[in-house]
């Protein structure tokens, strides 16, 4: 039998949680200033540590960011809403409209960090694109940047192939994205597979994605089919979690 005394939250739970609802509640809102350590350890008779971790449980969640010498305040930044069906609709890219703009709505959605490159592809890429081992593909490298703070970072593969010597081998891809180009190559895509995972960030999408210790990232890997069935495109995309509201809207 377990004793009531181990089934109690932690200190710094508690106060996490109690600071959780008078934000929901309208107490503190976007861009306010949280009570600092000093405040909750009075509050709260708890020592700094405990005030410390209550507060490291809200940054981790997303719902609060420390800044430097000014304490730790209430996330400002409006979470996008990825509708994972319809934006990827033909009438999207098709009508040169990037799928990524629908994510955005009215808000400026910066492209930088952007590497396009011929590799090897590994065994993962090649099996989802029913390409012999070391085939070359064509990897397109970029990270995503919304009111200043970077939200993904993804990386599309496509067989050399099929997009050889086209403008999706370029930086600039031109209107619609790659998907635009696929369609004028007589590869556009009719069938799309997205698998869905929750995980720890490595060190490198933590520095790319600048994100608090402790913030998990979803990993979305789509791939993109042509008519006939052949993979045409494999993309790797990493979220951060806080960022992010993910939608599925389709009928039964």
């Amino acid at each position: 039998m377990t004793s009531q005394g181990s089934t109690r939250q932690p200190k710094y739970q508690r106060i996490a949680d109690a600071l959780r609802t008078a934000i929901q509640a309208g107490e503190y809102g976007p861009g306010d200033r949280l009570p600092g350590e000093n405040d909750l350890m009075a509050a709260y008779e708890v020592a700094r540590m405990t005030a410390r971790q209550a507060l490291g449980v809200l940054q981790n969640e997303g719902i609060a960011e420390a800044r430097k010498g000014a304490g730790v305040f209430v996330r400002s930044f409006k979470p996008l809403r990825r509708r994972g069906i319809q934006r990827l609709a033909h009438e999207q890219w098709g009508a040169g409209r990037s799928i990524w703009s629908d994510d955005a709505g009215e808000r400026e959605l910066v492209v930088d960090q952007i590497e396009v490159r011929e590799v090897e592809a590994d065994n993962r890429v090649s099996n989802a694109l029913g390409l012999p081992p070391g085939a070359q593909v064509w990897a397109r490298s970029r990270r995503f940047v919304l009111d200043g703070k970077p939200v993904l970072f993804a990386t599309s593969y496509l067989p050399s192939d099929v997009v050889g010597d086209s403008a999706i081998t370029r930086v600039d891809t031109g209107p619609g994205g790659t998907y635009a180009r696929l369609a004028e190559l007589g590869h556009g895509p009719v069938h799309f597979r997205e698998e869905i995972r929750s995980r720890m960030p490595s060190a490198d999408e933590a520095e790319r994605l600048v994100l608090a210790m402790g913030t998990p990232v979803i990993q979305i890997v789509r791939t993109a089919f042509a008519e006939g069935g052949r993979g045409v495109e494999v993309n790797e995309m990493t979220l951060d979690s806080a960022s992010y509201v993910l939608e599925y809207d389709f009928d039964a």
